[in-house]
């Protein structure tokens, strides 16, 4: 049976507060976007661990569904439908990835099921609610919002998934590949001064605050993305085998692991290049962001066009633009839509550079939210002043040297889950992100 014949009709929400709208129309965007993802899959194939770097798909169906029953249901006062063991199996901090599928999970109609009871009892409970709480989690309907996104972050985990998928054919339905646009890729002068960093929104997570202010020099930012063709050159030349551009841990990954090129790429004679893109393999488009490569490779790509790769406050400064106008969006205030950034997962890729010109910055600067994921230089730390809210697991575990910050969101990304403030981060060899990368310069 599949997750589609599953769905069941779930009580709509009385039009009351704003927030409480917006919390329903992003729970149920989430839930409509896995169910679509995952439809086309037998269930042999969502219990299945396609990779030791990810879940069986199934886990993450009934991961979201306990999460939004802990948090939306039992942390709000109503009575819980599972016990504590049942939480064991769906809690990622107690069982790594690699281990998943040897858990007694739920069947993917059972875990369909149990996702469309607690949704249903979140539809009931969330009719109870005061429109005003002092209580912390309600304010501005913030737990809503943080299990609106994490439902939408794991069906961005679950396309990861699926392209490293082999065994069997997915091939998705796709919005049209937007023409590419007439801007060639050239530097863009960022003024120094104060950024603001952080946000007050009320959905906005704990790494994300508290907001304040520090100094950026002046710098250049690349317009663009690095491209597929840019990156290209980068590989033909022999950046692989160069020690001279690569971080010393990143140089013995490489050679150690035997890489010489992005993740899903293939070498097919003297400058042909295909790749692999959920179950298609196709020519190399020389004019998308290049993706599915490290942070190592991003550094020595940027070591090697003699350039580096930005700081996060860098990245939000130009996303927020330098004429000090408070924006949410390189654009403005306004939601994210087509025509500002390849966001929601409709296209299954990148779009070409230049694509969104509704979207581009205050500055000049194109493409910084959607698309592709782009790494910074800089470590995930917190933030001075630093509070973990509601639970030191999202983010406080992860603070350290062992992580990069990356910025801006990718093609699988959701609009509510991308701002100029949001933080991601992930280990520098990561590959099967969608993550690609800008370079930056100093002003001389």
């Amino acid at each position: 049976m599949s997750l589609r014949s599953l769905e069941q009709p779930i009580p709509r929400v009385r039009e009351a507060t704003p927030w409480k709208v917006r919390a329903w129309r992003e729970l149920e965007a989430g839930r409509e976007r896995i169910q679509a993802m995952l439809a086309p899959l037998p269930e042999a194939e969502l219990m299945r661990q396609h990779s030791p770097l990810m879940s069986p798909l199934v886990w993450d169906v009934a991961h979201v569904a306990n999460y939004e029953e802990q948090w939306l249901l039992r942390a709000l006062g109503a009575p819980a439908f599972t016990d504590p063991a049942f939480d064991a199996i769906y809690d990622a901090f107690r069982h790594p990835r690699n281990t998943r599928a040897t858990l007694p999970l739920l069947e993917p109609e059972a875990a369909w099921a149990y996702a469309t009871r607690v949704r249903a009892a979140v539809a009931a409970h969330l009719e109870t609610l005061p429109e005003d709480s002092a209580d912390p989690l309600l304010h501005g309907g913030f737990v809503f919002g943080m299990v609106a996104q994490h439902a939408q972050q794991h069906a961005e985990t679950l396309a990861a998934t699926l392209q490293l998928i082999t065994n069997v054919e997915y091939h998705p339905v796709e919005a049209p590949r937007p023409q590419p646009g007439a801007v060639p890729q050239h530097e863009v002068f960022i003024p120094g001064g104060p950024v603001r960093l952080g946000s007050d929104d009320p959905w906005a997570y704990d790494n994300e605050r508290p907001r304040h202010v520090v100094d950026v020099a002046p710098f250049l930012l690349d317009a663009h993305p690095v491209t597929t063709g840019d990156f290209l050159v980068f590989v033909e030349s022999g950046g692989y085998e160069d020690p001279r551009w690569w971080d010393p841990k990143g140089f013995a990954w490489v050679q150690a692991e035997r890489i010489r090129h992005p993740l899903f790429w293939s070498p097919q004679g003297q400058h042909v290049w295909l790749r692999r893109r959920f179950g298609t393999v196709e020519r190399l488009p020389k004019d998308e962001p290049v993706q599915h490569v490290s942070w190592y490779e991003a550094d020595a790509y940027a070591r090697w066009a003699g350039k580096r790769l930005p700081t996060e406050a860098e990245w939000e400064k130009a996303a927020q633009g330098s004429d000090g106008v408070p924006r949410a969006h390189p654009w403005g205030d306004a939601v994210p839509t087509d025509a500002h950034a390849n966001l929601g997962g409709t296209r299954w890729g990148p779009s070409p550079v230049g694509s969104h010109p509704a979207g581009r910055s205050a500055d000049g600067v194109f493409g910084l939210l959607g698309d592709v994921w782009e790494w910074t230089a800089s470590d995930f730390q917190p933030y001075a002043g630093f509070r973990a809210f509601p639970y030191r697991e999202y983010s406080e575990v992860f603070f350290g040297d062992t992580s990069k910050v990356l910025r801006g969101g990718a093609w699988a990304s959701a609009p509510v889950a991308v701002r100029n403030s949001f933080r991601n981060w992930d280990f520098p060899i990561r590959r099967q992100i969608f993550a690609g990368f800008r370079c930056a310069r100093d002003v001389r």
